[in-house]
């Protein structure tokens, strides 16, 4: 046997990977699969129509119930709870477990209870004594009851400085941490009549728009985005209020916050968008290099970090 049951652990599957422990009072039934090195604390039960992945940790007091599937590399605290019945009743099993995902790399807090038939996203995390409700997208950080996203999981955070608000200001571009992304000043002027921002498109924006669009009217814990596009460049610019956009380039994370119209950010094809934190009277205006096609789309993290890849390899 090249994984480690303790005396007082019962484990009844053959399905469970090399360098895997399990340990005391934790039982799991014969048909679980467990992958290698995994750490399966104290006091963890583990149905059969449950599969985890490799490098997983789970501690004292889970229950992994049928219909869970565990990505690679996922934490599970203390005393979590999963639940896969939406409307139980006593000796009455529905026909299928609802499913419920935990994609790789993600953390869920002690105490966490997760309601069943979601997922939670690729190296998400999910706060103690969260009541996850909802999916939880990739890289987003949630607590509370309901859990909301309050923030993602970003290497770092740029507000655009403030210090010559109100004063004319030139053109500008200023490059991101993120490969794609550039952060635009657009020309500012401001007098007793009030204030302009002013552009000319040719000037201003690095591609020839050929639609736009509005979002407003969200509510403050919605999130927009969350996809990248194959071949439309994108022009972000918050005329009133203020959000928070996350851009992604597979290797880096920043968050950028457009809190004045006479701030934009560029976006490239290929970098994961998302956009949080809506203040009530916040209206963003995006122009668009292509118009709409739904092709252009890419909705799934784990599809578009698929794409990079590919088109790295293609261009080596």
């Amino acid at each position: 046997m090249d994984h480690f049951v303790h005396p007082q652990g019962i484990c009844e599957s053959n399905s469970v990977g090399a360098g895997t422990k399990i340990w005391a009072f934790a039982h799991v039934l014969p048909g679980a699969v467990i992958g290698k090195d995994c750490n399966i604390c104290d006091h963890v039960f583990i149905e059969n129509d449950v599969v985890i992945g490799d490098r997983v940790t789970v501690k004292c007091g889970v229950q992994l119930w049928d219909g869970l599937r565990i990505g690679n590399d996922v934490f599970i605290g203390p005393n979590v709870t999963f639940t896969n019945d939406l409307f139980p009743r006593s000796k009455q099993r529905p026909a299928e477990f609802a499913k419920t995902i935990l994609e790789e790399g993600c953390s869920i807090g002690a105490n966490a209870t997760v309601l069943p038939g979601i997922s939670i996203g690729r190296n998400a995390m999910v706060g103690a004594g969260a009541v996850v409700t909802r999916s939880v997208p990739p890289n987003a950080i949630v607590y509370g009851n309901p859990a909301q996203i309050q923030g993602y999981a970003s290497e770092m955070s740029k507000t655009i400085d403030t210090e010559n608000r109100g004063k004319q200001q030139a053109a500008a571009v200023d490059v991101s941490h993120v490969e794609g992304v550039t952060v635009h000043q657009l020309p500012s002027f401001e007098d007793i009549r009030g204030r302009l921002v002013a552009a000319e498109m040719a000037d201003a924006l690095p591609f020839k728009p050929a639609r736009f669009f509005l979002v407003h009217a969200v509510p403050s814990s919605e999130v927009r985005g969350e996809h990248a596009h194959r071949d439309c460049h994108q022009f972000l610019v918050c005329v009133k209020g203020s959000v928070h956009v996350v851009v992604d380039d597979g290797v880096r994370r920043q968050e950028i916050v457009l809190d004045r119209p006479e701030i934009g950010i560029h976006v490239k094809p290929l970098v994961w968008g998302t956009q949080y934190k809506y203040s009530a009277d916040a209206v963003l205006l995006v122009f668009a290099s292509h118009p709409y096609d739904a092709n252009d789309y890419i909705r799934d993290y784990g599809i578009w970090l698929e794409t990079l890849k590919q088109r790295l390899t293609a261009n080596t």
